[in-house]
């Protein structure tokens, strides 16, 4: 079982971010945090590398319901989605699988509400690929 969904974007890096944050938001997202990794790295390391960004992604009602029911859930949110180019100048989308992330919980309280967040992220890596 992948721990991640995904998809390939026909556009170039900054047109899919802008796309994924956009489905994000039409799917009840919204990006709590935007990390440049590439930037960072650069900053930090001197390292070059292809672009990469890690959106930190939270649907409210969603994170709600689950925290009520696991309090220590936030050491696993918000959902992290990335976009990437690769060496061959593809761009790559992928969102964490929450079914497979929360099932660590034990918790299957919980499982109902990762089942409906996979479904809109799910939503969101499939418009994005079709945009």
């Amino acid at each position: 079982m992948s721990y991640y969904l995904q998809t390939t974007s026909k556009h170039d890096f900054d047109k899919t971010v802008e796309t994924t944050i956009a489905a994000l938001a039409e799917a009840g997202f919204g990006v709590l945090s935007d990390i440049d990794v590439a930037a960072t790295l650069k900053k930090k390391l001197g390292i070059e590398r292809t672009p990469y960004r890690i959106l930190g992604a939270c649907n409210p009602n969603f994170a709600h319901q689950a925290l009520e029911r696991e309090h220590n859930l936030g050491v696993l949110l918000p959902c992290n989605v990335i976009v990437r180019q690769d060496d061959d100048n593809s761009i790559q989308v992928a969102a964490i699988d929450p079914v497979v992330q929360l099932s660590k919980t034990g918790n299957s309280e919980i499982a109902p509400i990762a089942e409906q967040v996979r479904s809109l992220l799910q939503g969101v890596i499939d418009k994005v690929g079709k945009a």
